[in-house]
């Protein structure tokens, strides 16, 4: 051991001076240890690597580690002997090279050597110095070659040392190495021989899990017999039962018969009644407003006499001296004191009417009661206390002061009218109608008795009860089971035998019967045992369950006789769900002392998920750490569910409600609803107190609006935990995800009752405190998203910047200002500071002192000072942002010792005191003398600071406005100045305006213009429009003149010419220029003129809509429609209000729909201008409101005339004369425009008619509707359309009244292929209306699918049908309707067969022909047949035409002709149709046609008889064939002749078998050279096979001999037919003689 020892401290001696040499060839490589770990691991769990493979004794982990260390030494000493190698190696070759470079030195030496002389001896002295130079040179580099291969031997020879000492070391641990080889090769042993154990028990495991799963499939297997058995056993007893009951229903439906026919004779008796009432209520009413009318008189005629009355009375007593008019006031008085006296004795004869109804019907109401009210024990002061609260009632009903019910009413309506009306009949009806109005009322009392069943059946027999009674639930309604009172409520404690019973006289346990976590479909069992806690024997008897309940529980109990205290019983409670909800009830019982229930509670599979800790707090750690915390997240449930982890950062306010702990989420609701409760009792007592009801109204929309956003919000939150993440998430920042971070688990499913581990984060990078809050949300929507929140503290490191982030505010360029930084430190030694400024800074910033030292906890204070140059937007372009003005600079901190630096920010924003024109120069162009030219120039102020201006030493033709060019911009601050030229001379103006700033500086603006005299005139300047209608247009007429013939000379027109000169006079072109999208147009718009001529000029005025106005409008009437909807839902909701607060009755949820529905709509956002598009519905709609409600609209227009200065040059017409654009004239339009009288409101009112596409030759024809809008009579008449043109109107115009309409038929019949369009003009006196007609017509483009040819269906059972699809595609962009026909079927077929007699006749001379209609079904009916048989294709578009083939006879000539056809009578395609029909499956074709091809006129071949035994096939008549085979004779030789046989199964649903068939005596027939392939075969349903005949004459044949031969064919299939087929065989030499000819004619 001391020998081994020694050897491993020299190999690690070794080891560490190669590692101290080669440390920049690269890092040390350590062992790799994992597997000797795993391998201890495996030798802890399974035990197999106790034993060794050699000795069989245990390994020490020792003796394992220093093999494994042994091994990883030897690998370094290898790699280190390599690398030593290869850096002798590469010394040898640098070596090498070496002596190369010294050799070839010396040889140029040699060489330059040898050119000196004879340099020299030419006597060439400058060669000379160049050489010698050049030879100088060429010396010291052989010099420094020399000195290079000295020190490269000695570094050859340090190498070579090196390695051999490697080597010396290699050979020293040879032994080792030996032994770690040795012990590899077991560790491998080893390892294989574990691996065959582990394979042994893996097989031997798998042979147990197999047989595990046998034994669990034949579990299965019997569990599924015994349920099946069950489930027949259910069915039977299920059977019979259905039977019995079907007996007792069948009476109980008869007796419902009977009741409802009585009930529809009342009814029929009473609507009678009824009717009798309302036809005597219609005469009373007649003879009563008769008698108001007479009354009315007679009130008339008293009125006046009273006032004649009072007139002379009045007279009296003034004749007397008496004050009339207080006499008369006094009367008055008395008259009015009666009456009220008189009312009042009125109302209580009335009051005390009703009282007396009211105990009348009261009375009625409990003798009802009585009747139908069912004694149940109840204790004695139960009663007492319900005896009390009716007495209650009964007198709150008699004191009631709310206003009577409507069949009240209704009674005292009927009452008054009665006493009012004076026939007998009518108070008999009357009282009819309060004898209905009295049921009607007794029938809506409140009833407190049992309900009673609709109708009797089987359980209204009296039947002994068993004594073990099985109870089932059967579904009735709530009202059907009457309430028993149970002691668990709050009533009184019952005494037996002078006890006191406090508690429910049996106790059940378990206490509650509990079935948890139930699947729907499985039956459950549970056993209750009732104990007698009673103080007396007694007995119990099961009642009934609650109704939530009753459904999914049956209870099995066998009552007892009697129960002695203490003595209990069994109950068995099963529960069969069908519903996956939580279900609460109770099974109620009742014994002598008293009713008592066991509860009962359901709960179905849930999710019960929490976590150990919602808050982590990290604590405080250093900046670069990592810290790691685990979250533990449970299920308690027993329904698993998929969990992830989503960050949620602090929300916004809007969405903090769902951040909400379960314990508030959970309170929300109740506090909602005692809201609710408390706004109810304040809406009862605002009826009670009409007079605050307005009050109360005003204060209780801000709570009904408060509850309408809850209510949001709860459907916010119900919609799930993913919803809301995706909805209201957002993104974290990026230092809480930097810092606290998530684990790789983040998402997956935790399982019912399991446990998961969450792994978080924290590596702190920035001081201070991060936070992260993330939610752990779930799939199952029951299950609420669980917070977490993580906090941890990161401490900074001990130096840095008290504020950093310097501030300087706003700076001007060339001004220094200064702050102070100050620089705090935490540490206990002092420390030394270098402040570093950013190079591009350096010119403008500067920090004082740069270099300092700072004390222990302490602070340090340098002076920064910022001078800002106009340079800074070139030097700190990094920092400074030229547009904005911002300047951030970042400032770094060095500290002594201390790896991160500190930094700061030193923010500042630079401005300057520029102002600028939005235009260096300002061009006012070619003004007239007579005109001044207006243009506007845009100053903007470029400084963060106010600036005054003003214009300085302004021309006296310029003016510059406003103010007179002086005022005040703020920062950044955009004026508009207006600059006025007005030329005085005939002349060019070049000058500058200065504008001084309040900063003294002057910024200056070049402006130009060139004053000229126009060559041509207008002879009208102003044009004056009159009142012209919107869509309508009015047409001015002027002259524009050329007058330089009347003159010699002209002013000069250019600035070159200054003085008088004649001009020539030249011919002038002109150009008016209108503006874009505008109501005028000028024609022409251009023209030339000569010298003294003038050109006639029309304008023309259309005027229109603004796009803009229109806009407007929509979004006018946009608003207009929802604020009428507003107030029309407001309205409903007050009547609503109006009606409910009356009654106090809880809120009506109509009302709350309302409201919410008002609440959305005012949420709802009225649309832009821009966002409504033209031709849209509200576009149109404002469009018609503005021409109704158009008035009148004034504009001015300023058009330019531009003229050239001559006519193009004569070498070249076509080219662009010079425009003068000093020559320009001005023309100035007043329009004014009105409302027109004739509109269309069609179309959404667009006068355009657009026909679209339409296939040449059809007709289309639409209509165009126009109404009168205007006061006038409207006399309309129309322009002539085009007599040959497309376009037609179809009926005749009519005088308009104002607001009529007329309705315009126009027709549109395109002949060709191409676009028309054309105008119709509706002219009045007032307003010419355009229409615009435009169509096309299209060449319509369909194809069919199917190839040339015809369509064969095949072969086919009889009575079967098979059908067939083709494919019409549309391929033009019109919609094309199309009609199928069949030839069978057509009108135009000839009648009585003449087509086929013809046929028989005369065509009939190829065997192959067929007529065009073939045979047809025995029943009538087609048999081809089409679907569908016309429609319409779309464009870009197919349709399917599905042509059926369905016979009912067995024929092989079934053909038919299909054609399609366009409704422009083109044919798309005319195709054939073909196919045969069979009464058997199988088929055989293709020898020769033995019959014409029309089956009507001759009977049928053979008989088809019934199935026959295969001994009788044998005896009846065989099917005959005829095959012919003609040979060939070519060149000397004879061609053998071939034929096929197609023998077929057909496919259907009647049969799948197959078919065989073989050839009988086939020797015979290769005697005569015929050969048949196959001989026999079998033929698969649906398929069909070829059987080829050849023939090939024998030796011996004679010319023109036929040879002849037969032989059966038998077919088998659904039945068996044999086929007698003639073959004939002959050598036709026509084939080679038409060759012959052929050639001979070429």
């Amino acid at each position: 051991m001391e020998e081994e020892d020694l050897r491993t401290r020299g190999l690690l001696g070794v080891h560490h001076s190669s590692d101290e040499e080669g440390e920049d060839e690269g890092p040390d490589q350590e062992p790799d240890l994992d597997w000797l770990e795993d391998l201890y691991e495996e030798d802890d769990v399974d035990g197999d690597f106790a034993v060794a493979a050699d000795n069989g004794k245990k390994r020490s982990y020792a003796e394992t580690a220093r093999m494994f260390k042994l091994r990883r030494n030897l690998d370094q000493l290898d790699c280190f002997y390599r690398q030593k190698e290869h850096d002798v190696q590469k010394a040898r070759e640098g070596l090498k090279q070496c002596h190369q470079n010294i050799g070839s030195l010396i040889e140029q030496r040699e060489n330059l050597e040898r050119e000196i002389e004879q340099e020299k001896a030419a006597d060439n002295s400058v060669a000379v110095f160049r050489l010698r130079a050049k030879h100088r040179q060429l010396c010291l580099k052989l010099h420094s070659e020399e000195e290079l291969e000295g020190h490269m031997n000695t570094e050859l020879r340090q190498q070579e040392l090196e390695l051999s000492e490697a080597e010396v070391e290699i050979s020293r641990f040879s032994s080792l190495r030996q032994e770690v080889e040795e012990e590899v090769c077991n560790h491998q042993a080893l390892k294989a021989q574990k691996a065959s154990t582990r394979l042994q028990q893996e097989r031997k495991a798998s042979h147990k899990l197999q047989l595990k799963m046998q034994h669990l499939r034949d579990n299965q297997e019997a569990m599924m017999k015994k349920e099946e058995s069950e489930y027949q056993r259910k069915i039977e007893e299920g059977r019979a039962n259905r039977k019995i009951a079907v007996k007792y229903l069948k009476e109980t439906i008869k007796r419902m018969q009977q009741k409802e026919a009585e009930k529809e004779q009342k009814n029929r008796e009473l609507l009678e009644k009824r009717i009798q009432a309302v036809k005597s209520l219609k005469s009373n009413i007649a003879a009563t407003q008769e008698s108001l009318r007479v009354q009315q008189s007679r009130a008339k005629a008293n009125t006046q006499k009273k006032e004649q009355q009072q007139r002379q009375l009045r007279e009296s007593l003034q004749a007397q001296g008496i004050n009339s008019i207080k006499y008369m006031y006094q009367q008055k008085q008395l008259e009015e004191i009666k009456q009220q006296q008189a009312e009042l004795e009125e109302r209580q004869k009335l009051k005390r009417a009703a009282i007396v109804a009211k105990i009348l019907q009261e009375e009625k109401l409990g003798k009802s009661r009585k009747r139908n009210q069912v004694v149940l024990p109840k204790s004695s002061i139960t009663n007492k206390f319900l005896s009390l609260e009716r007495a209650r009632e009964k007198l709150s009903y008699y004191l009631d002061p709310r206003p009577s019910s409507p069949v009240e009413e209704r009674t005292a309506i009927l009452r008054e009218f009665s006493d009012i009306s004076s026939s007998s009949s009518a108070s008999s009806d009357t009282e009819d109608l309060e004898e209905t109005a009295l049921q009607e009322v007794d029938h809506s009392g409140p009833a407190e008795s049992l309900a009673e069943p609709e109708f009797c059946g089987l359980w209204e027999e009296n039947y002994k009860k068993p004594l073990i009674t099985k109870t089932t639930l059967i579904q009735t309604d709530s009202q059907e089971e009457p309430a028993l009172p149970t002691e668990k409520l709050d009533g009184p404690a019952k005494k037996v035998h002078g006890k006191e019973l406090k508690g429910p006289p049996f106790i059940s346990k378990p206490d509650v019967i509990l079935f948890k976590d139930f699947e729907v479909g499985k039956m459950y069992k549970k056993k209750v045992i009732l104990t007698n806690t009673s103080y007396t024997t007694t007995h119990c008897k099961f009642v009934r369950v609650s109704g939530q309940i009753k459904d999914f529980i049956s209870i099995n109990f066998e009552p007892s006789i009697s129960l002695s205290v203490g003595m209990s019983c069994d109950v068995q409670t099963v529960f069969q769900p069908t519903i996956n909800e939580d279900l609460e009830g109770e099974v109620q019982f009742l014994s002598a002392v008293g009713p008592f229930s066991v509860p009962v509670r359901c709960t179905i599979k849930k999710c019960d998920l929490e976590v150990d800790s919602q808050f982590i707090d990290f604590g405080s750690h250093v900046v670069g750490q990592t810290i790691s915390r685990t979250i533990t997240l449970t299920n308690k449930g027993a329904l698993g569910t998929l969990f992830s982890l989503v960050t949620s950062p602090s929300l916004s306010p809007e969405t903090s409600h769902l951040q909400m702990s379960p314990q508030i989420s959970a309170n929300t609701p109740q506090e909602t609803a005692s809201q609710n409760t408390v706004s109810d009792n304040q809406k009862s007592c605002a009826s009670i107190e009409p007079v605050e009801l307005q009050t109360e109204q005003e204060s209780q929309e801000p709570s009904a609006e408060l509850q309408h956003d809850k209510q949001e919000e709860s459907e916010t939150s119900a919609v799930g935990p993913e919803v809301i993440s995706d909805a209201k998430y957002v993104p974290e920042s990026s230092s809480d995800s930097n810092e606290i971070s998530l684990g790789n688990v983040r998402e997956g499913e935790i399982g019912p009752f399991q446990t998961i581990k969450l792994e978080v984060f924290f590596t702190p990078t920035i001081p201070g405190e991060a936070k992260l809050d993330f939610d752990i949300q779930f799939s199952n929507s029951s299950s609420k998203p669980i917070p977490i929140k993580m906090r941890g503290v990161a401490v900074s490191i001990p130096v840095w910047v008290v504020q950093p982030n310097v501030d300087l505010k706003i700076c001007m360029f060339d001004s220094l200002y200064q702050d102070s930084i100050m620089v705090q430190s935490r540490a206990s030694t002092a420390l030394k500071l270098t402040f570093d400024v950013c190079p591009e800074m350096r010119k403008h910033m500067e920090i004082l002192p740069k270099t300092g030292f700072i004390q222990a906890e302490s602070t340090f204070n340098a002076q920064l000072k910022f001078l800002p140059r106009l340079s800074l937007s070139k030097d700190g372009r990094k920092y400074f942002d030229s547009d904005t003005g911002v300047l951030e600079v970042p400032m770094t901190v060095h500290v002594a010792g201390q790896v991160q630096p500190v930094g700061f920010t030193v923010h500042a924003v630079v401005t300057s005191s520029d102002m600028q024109f939005d235009q260096t120069e300002m061009d006012f162009g070619y003004c007239s003398i007579y005109q001044s030219v207006k243009r506007t120039a845009r100053l903007t102020n470029l400084s963060l600071l106010p600036q005054d201006f003003g214009f300085v030493g302004v021309p006296e033709f310029m003016d510059v406005q406003p103010n007179d060019g002086f005022g005040t911009l703020l920062p950044h601050e955009t004026l508009e100045i207006d600059l006025i030229f007005s030329a005085t001379k005939a002349k060019e103006y070049n000058f500058q305006l200065t504008c001084k700033s309040g900063a003294n500086r002057d910024f200056l603006l070049t402006c130009r213009a060139v004053g000229v005299r126009p060559p041509l005139e207008l002879s009208h300047s102003l044009v004056q429009f009159g009142a012209t209608a919107v869509g309508d247009h009015s047409t001015a007429l002027l002259y524009l003149l050329n007058k330089q013939a009347d003159r010699a000379q002209t002013r000069p027109q250019v600035a070159s010419v200054l003085k008088d000169a004649v001009t020539p006079v030249t011919p002038r072109l002109f150009c008016f220029s209108p503006p874009e999208h505008s109501e005028i147009h000028i024609s022409p718009s251009a023209g030339r003129l000569l010298p003294g001529e003038k050109c006639l000029v029309q304008v023309m005025f259309r005027p229109r809509l603004v796009e803009q106005e229109i806009r407007e409008e929509a979004q006018r009437l946009h608003q207009r429609a929802k604020s009428l909807h507003e107030k029309e839902l407001e309205r409903k909701r007050q009547a609503e209000q109006e009606v409910q607060l009356p009654t106090a009755r809880p809120a009506n949820p109509k009302i709350c729909k309302l409201s919410d529905e008002l609440k959305t709509d005012k949420q709802s956002e009225s649309p832009e201008p821009a966002v409504i598009q033209p031709g849209s519905e509200l576009y149109e709609q404002a469009r018609a409101s503005l021409l109704y409600s158009f008035t009148q609209r004034y504009s001015e227009f300023t058009i330019p005339c531009f003229i050239s200065d001559g006519d193009p040059p004569e070498e070249d017409r076509q080219a662009q004369p010079a425009w003068s654009p000093f020559n320009t004239l001005y023309l100035k339009l007043q329009c004014l425009a009105v409302q027109p009288p004739l509109v269309v409101i069609s179309n959404d009112g667009n006068n355009i008619i657009d026909f679209q596409q339409v296939a040449v030759g059809e007709k289309v024809i639409k209509r165009c509707t126009v109404q009168n809008i205007s006061k006038e009579y409207l006399d309309l008449s129309t322009s002539v359309l085009d007599i040959s043109g497309t376009f037609s109107l179809l009926n005749a115009l009519r005088c308009m009244r104002p607001g009529k309409k007329h309705t315009l038929i126009l027709a549109f019949n395109p002949t060709q292929e191409k676009k028309y369009c054309e105008t119709l003009e509706l002219r009045n006196k007032t307003i010419t209306l355009e229409i615009t007609l435009v169509g096309e017509g299209v060449v319509p483009a369909v194809t069919l699918s199917h190839p040339e040819g015809p369509l064969d269906f095949g072969y086919v059972f009889e009575n079967e049908s098979k059908s067939q699809v083709l494919k019409l595609q549309n391929n033009s962009r019109i919609s094309v309707g199309f009609k199928v026909l069949l030839a069978s079927v057509s009108p135009l077929r000839p009648q009585g067969g003449a087509d086929k007699v013809e046929l028989l006749l005369g065509s009939f001379i190829d065997s192959q022909t067929l007529p065009t209609v073939g045979t047809q079904n025995y029943s009538g009916l087609s048999v081809f047949s089409v679907v569908p048989i016309e429609g319409s294709i779309g464009p870009e578009q197919s349709q399917d035409i599905a042509v059926i083939f369905q016979p009912d006879h067995s024929s092989v000539h079934y053909s038919d002709k299909l054609t399609i056809e366009l409704m422009n009578k083109s044919k798309v395609c005319v195709m054939d149709l073909k196919g045969a029909a069979s009464s058997n499956n199988m088929y055989l074709y293709g020898a020769d046609m033995l019959t014409v091809p029309i089956e009507s006129l001759l009977p049928p071949l053979t008989t088809y008889l019934p199935q026959l035994a295969e001994s009788e096939v044998m005896d009846r008549q065989h099917v005959p064939l005829l095959v012919t085979l003609r040979a060939t004779y070519s060149g000397g030789a004879i061609l053998p002749a071939t034929r096929e046989l197609h023998v077929g199964c057909i496919n259907s649903a009647q049969t799948k078998k197959s078919v065989e068939f073989y050839w009988d005596n086939v020797p015979s027939l290769q005697q005569q050279g015929f050969n048949v392939d196959p001989v026999k075969g079998s033929v698969e349903a649906g398929e069909k096979r070829t059987i080829t005949v050849t023939w090939t004459p024998q030796s011996g044949y004679k010319p023109y001999e036929v040879v002849r031969t037969c032989v059966p064919l038998t077919l088998k299939g659904s039945e068996m037919n044999v086929y007698r087929v003639t073959l004939m065989a002959l050598v036709s030499v026509t084939e080679e003689r038409r060759l012959q000819h052929l050639d001979a004619s070429q």
